[in-house]
């Protein structure tokens, strides 16, 4: 089973998306629209929700090359 990190995001400026961001293990990465249940891509996000998306992104990055380090070091 694949481990998934979920997050929620309401954008404050128009067009006013829910979304929710799934950051799996093996570092696939799903989002969608809440309100539509439409998967976006990371290129159809506005300012404020492609920055949650980058800060989030690099997060489980440096989260999991911190995990490696520990287990093979």
């Amino acid at each position: 089973m694949l481990r998934c990190e979920n997050y929620r995001f309401i954008e404050r400026y128009r067009p006013f998306r829910d979304l929710t961001f799934k950051f799996y293990a093996d570092g696939s990465l799903t989002i969608v629209d809440n309100n539509t249940e439409v998967a976006i891509k990371p290129a159809e996000l506005n300012r404020e929700s492609y920055d949650f998306y980058a800060r989030r992104r690099m997060a489980f990055i440096r989260k999991d090359l911190t995990a490696k380090l520990q287990k093979y070091a």
